[in-house]
């Protein structure tokens, strides 16, 4: 497998120059000569699925990507941090990496004098990347503003700032493992004492009092919040539970813009329930405690089902832009996708941008407030939301709207005249002029294509006289048909 440099050499013929000829007297030779390679390689170095697996000669790497500010070393072979370290060293200006799907395995240790001050944003989606190898990067690169942690399989967020009181059973001991081990060990199937994770006073059991074993506490670590991170992708993790996100929340506390797509978190409720018994975590009391700065999230294809979480996104104090898409709650809503939408502004009064598309005008939140307090004005007492005595505090009681139906009568009764034969009939005013003519046969004795049709309305008929109707496929309501009118049969000539 080749190296980052000799890839480069293959991508950017930074390589050997040498030209081989073969001199055939017999042919005619046109000598092209061949560009020189470049001194460097372009600030956007693209090579994913090249089948890279080490850093390559140290000189010759920063003699040619000095210049590299973003890499993109996607889909490649690489296994060994040491290797990106390698890499990363000779590329003092990069501030942009990509390293998805590499197996990076092994403990992060870069090299003494190591530096990544100008790093912003990493990208590591499913590369199983151990939590403590999370951390140990997180330590590395002060500067860093935006984590790609999407598709890692990640069932809990095992680092936080505080100490773990393991007050929800970890569900299942595999993370990030490459090989499934469905069978406990015999330690864990043994263990019964309550694991505190190094907490000062070993002698009080967590909150939950839930039973863990060292082997699963060793997977946990205590870290320093990171102050720089503003964007978090987490999409496609298998979280369930709104407490791991509160993790992250601690742990990035300036977060701005957090990504949640495809984990099927079923609730933003933040009180523990184990074992039958329901207390407030005391690591986070509320879903938004710990995101103050969040402006955007996403919960699109999540698995939460119940109105209440999204009274809780309302409480999120700075969420202006909110994506929750395909959610199973809306599956169970007995209303259109716009009366639906009108629900969702009038429970969020300070998202501005819902679902993507535009922001949310004046007037649409207006309208939205209304049919909200009339979509809770006839129902009981006990089934209107909180956000319901707010709006009539704002806007009053409402009237309820009057239902019109603005539909044309579905039969009147016409007069049918064929020369001096009248004959008054129930017509279906949604049939067409050409389905009339045809029920018209045997009354006139004319054949539906020899026939003429002439519309006569009662009230302006000594104003504009009859109306030819000369379109066969033009339905009878359109010439707002009512019951008196008159329609006339004549013979084409």
């Amino acid at each position: 497998m080749p190296s980052l440099v000799e890839a480069l050499e293959q991508k950017y013929g930074l390589g050997n120059l040498d030209i081989q000829t073969q001199h055939d007297e017999s042919l005619v030779s046109i000598f092209v000569p061949k560009l020189p390679p470049r001194m460097s390689v372009p600030e956007l170095l693209v090579l994913n699925d090249c089948n890279i697996d080490k850093a390559g000669e140290s000189e010759d790497l920063r003699k040619k990507c000095s210049s590299v500010k973003e890499l993109d070393l996607a889909q490649n072979k690489l296994e060994k941090w040491s290797e990106v370290f390698g890499i990363l060293t000779n590329m003092p200006r990069v501030e942009f990496v990509n390293l998805s799907l590499n197996r990076l395995g092994g403990p992060v240790a870069p090299p003494s004098e190591f530096s990544m001050t100008r790093l912003r944003s990493l990208v590591l989606n499913n590369t199983r990347l151990e939590w403590e190898n999370v951390e140990s990067l997180l330590n590395l690169l002060p500067m860093l503003e935006e984590l790609h942690l999407s598709l890692n399989d990640y069932k809990q967020v095992l680092i936080d700032t505080i100490e773990d009181d393991f007050s929800e059973p970890l569900e299942g001991v595999q993370l990030n493992d490459d090989e499934d081990d469905d069978e406990a060990t015999e330690e864990d199937e043994m263990a019964n004492e309550v694991c505190t994770c190094g907490s000062k006073n070993k002698a009080t059991p967590p909150s939950a009092g839930a039973s863990r074993t060292d082997s699963v506490c060793s997977m946990y670590r205590k870290t320093n919040a990171h102050e720089g991170v503003r964007k978090l992708h987490f999409t496609g993790n298998p979280v369930t539970k709104w407490l791991e996100i509160c993790r992250l929340g601690r742990v990035f506390p300036k977060l701005e813009s957090l990504v949640l797509a495809d984990c099927p978190i079923k609730s933003l409720e933040t009180t523990n329930t184990a074992n039958g018994a329901g207390s407030d975590d005391n690591n986070c009391d509320s879903p938004h405690t710990h995101f103050q700065s969040l402006t955007f999230l996403n919960l699109s294809n999540s698995d939460i089902q119940t109105w209440d979480d999204i009274d809780r996104l309302a409480r999120f104090p700075k969420l202006k832009n909110l994506r929750v898409q395909n959610w199973p709650l809306w599956d169970k809503c007995d209303s259109t996708e716009h009366e639906r939408r009108q629900l969702l502004i009038a429970r969020l009064p300070q998202v501005q941008t819902l679902n993507g598309g535009g922001v949310v005008g004046a007037e649409e939140r207006e309208d939205a407030e209304r049919a909200f307090i009339r979509y809770y004005m006839d129902k009981p007492e006990s089934d209107r939301p909180e956000r319901y005595t707010e709006l009539v505090s704002i806007h009053g009681k409402l009237d309820p709207l009057v239902n019109i139906d603005l539909r044309p009568e579905k039969r009147v009764k016409v007069t049918f005249t064929y020369g001096d034969t009248s004959e008054i009939r129930s017509v279906d005013v949604y049939r067409t002029v050409f389905d009339l003519k045809t029920r018209l046969e045997r009354l006139a004795g004319i054949p539906a294509a020899k026939m003429r049709l002439y519309y006569v309305d009662q009230e302006l008929r000594d104003l504009q006289g009859p109306e030819e109707m000369k379109y066969p496929h033009k339905q009878l309501y359109s010439y707002n048909i009512r019951s008196g009118d008159e329609i006339i049969i004549d013979r084409k000539h």
